[in-house]
């Protein structure tokens, strides 16, 4: 069977399974998953990536380990990457509060248009900036990641994979964070805990004799305790600082009021356009993630409308629909295009990722990386089947933001109210209970405290805590891919510089940690 016939196989199995009231589960879920993100967007506190930690787990225990359970699954965790992105911008045009970094861009100017009474104006903007974005990066995945992944599989050998893992932890390290030393040692603590445990001959290893933790921790314990308890204790810290300074946590007024004319969007195509190709070159790309996108997009945006900028039109800053739709477009195209290496190279790069690719690895039916979109000689590769029918479910989840996503996502700002010091302990105990409905053990709660007070550390002390969790993830990989690749080269010891290939990922590695580390010390 050729490409063809597996792209079609990956439309009907969208249809397949159970349906409810007529419609089926698959679709049910991805436009559940949308509603729902948009709902956790516009949360102040909460984020996408939050969202997909607390709910892997309950839908794992719903659906199962079976390859039928892979596409409600993951098109749930789609639907809310998407939604949480759209709905983000809520919170930042309505109250000046970015739920996530890549948010801040977009409260320079759609707080402004908030307080001249254009937010209805500013919340279209977005909207119709987030979902063009989002369906640009789409299209690219769809067309580069097969590919990418056939052309790992041709030109790659196991210690080109190995140098290739090494340099995309390094590149990681690199760009997330105030400091390459520390980004390091993130990556240098994640494949220590990955570690811990039954390695690759199966003998217990930095365990100091402690049988409990001979298995090596929990997953979900690790993921979930650094990335959402730990954000979640940092945060209470932060509100019991500021009722301490204030006396009191601020309420705040929603004013919506205005309108997005059609003259209006065709003159934002031009800003639109060129962020979201900013967008989706830089989520191509493993480890930079949407607040670098963002702010080059608003930056190529603010440049742009300085030559253009109409007599009596506001600049940048100063309430410039212009500046919402830049934003918009560019962290929105990240999503998509961030799927490009987590499908064709098994390579998360921002923390949505990590969940997607936790969900592949715990459900059977796709094993994420270049053998994926490998057409075979004869059959059917179930992979490639699942990987277009996860496609097919991004296409839907587009045309539905694009149908009803605006409104809801007016709707949904009503959440933007809701007080911290009541969200933070909701967060808290959902995330403990997600846990233990996976787990089902009094070790595992006790492993996700214990790595959600890790992760307030490192929030603490300025480490980056997604280099950390993405070593984590990539760290079984990586001893699984550098073992084959010394038993293949007959046990050679540089076998990391056993090829042109390989020697050129390594001395980039080096030259990403000169390089970065030379423009940190210059600033």
């Amino acid at each position: 069977m050729g490409m063809a016939e597996h792209i079609l196989l990956g439309i009907q199995a969208i249809f397949a399974g159970p349906a409810v009231l007529g419609i089926p589960l698959n679709i049910l879920m991805v436009i559940g998953g949308l509603f729902f993100g948009i709902f956790i967007g516009a949360t102040p506190g909460l984020a996408g990536p939050m969202a997909m930690a607390i709910a892997l787990p309950i839908l794992i225990s719903i659906f199962g380990y079976e390859a039928s359970a892979l596409l409600p699954i993951v098109g749930f965790l789609l639907g809310i990457m998407k939604g949480a992105t759209l709905g983000g911008a809520v919170p930042a045009i309505l109250f000046n509060t970015p739920g996530t970094p890549d948010a801040l861009m977009t409260t320079y100017d759609g707080y402004p248009m908030t307080q001249k009474g254009e937010a209805r104006k500013a919340l279209k903007a977005a909207h119709f900036a987030s979902v063009s974005g989002d369906t640009i990066s789409d299209i690219v995945l769809i067309l580069c990641a097969p590919f990418l992944a056939v052309f790992v599989e041709a030109y790659l050998d196991l210690p080109e994979k190995s140098a290739l893992i090494i340099l995309s932890l390094t590149f990681i390290a690199a760009v997330m964070g105030t400091s390459i030393s520390k980004g390091l040692v993130a990556i240098g603590l994640g494949l220590f805990v990955a570690f811990i445990g039954s390695g690759e001959d199966f003998y217990p290893r930095l365990s100091l004799g402690v049988d409990a933790i001979a298995g090596g921790f929990p997953i979900a314990a690790v993921v979930l305790g650094s990335l959402i308890i730990g954000e979640v204790l940092f945060a209470m810290l932060e509100a019991r600082s500021q009722t301490q300074q204030q006396g009191k946590i601020k309420q705040i007024v929603l004013k919506v009021a205005g309108k997005l004319t059609l003259k209006d969007r065709l003159s934002l195509l031009a800003y639109i356009l060129p962020s979201a190709f900013i967008g989706t070159v830089i989520g191509a790309l493993p480890g930079i993630g949407s607040t670098l996108a963002a702010t080059l997009g608003y930056s190529n945006g603010k440049r742009r409308h300085h030559l253009r900028r109409k007599e009596g039109e506001p600049a940048f800053g100063q309430g410039a629909v212009q500046g919402v739709a830049s934003t918009e477009a560019a962290n929105s195209a990240v999503s998509g295009a961030n799927l490009i290496p987590v499908l064709s190279l098994g390579i998360p790069g921002n923390a949505a990722a990590i969940f997607l690719i936790l969900a592949m690895e715990t459900v059977d039916g796709l094993n994420p990386g270049p053998s994926v979109f490998r057409v075979p000689s004869e059959g059917i590769n179930s992979e490639m089947v699942m990987a277009f029918g996860l496609f097919s479910l991004m296409i839907l989840a587009n045309l539905v933001n694009w149908l009803v996503g605006g409104q809801v996502m007016q709707l949904m700002s009503i959440m933007a109210r809701v007080p911290r010091q009541i969200l933070m302990p909701t967060v808290l105990l959902v995330t403990i209970t997600s846990v233990y409905a996976q787990e089902t053990s009094l070790y595992a709660l006790i492993c996700l405290l214990g790595f959600g007070l890790f992760g307030l550390f490192m929030r603490l002390t300025s480490i980056p805590i997604l280099p950390f969790v993405i070593a984590y993830i990539l760290g079984n990989i990586l001893e699984r891919t550098a073992r084959q690749a010394f038993s293949s080269t007959g046990a050679d010891p540089y076998f990391l510089f056993s090829s042109p290939t390989s020697i050129l990922l390594m001395l980039s590695a080096v030259l990403i940690i000169c390089i970065f580390t030379w423009k940190r010390h210059k600033k």
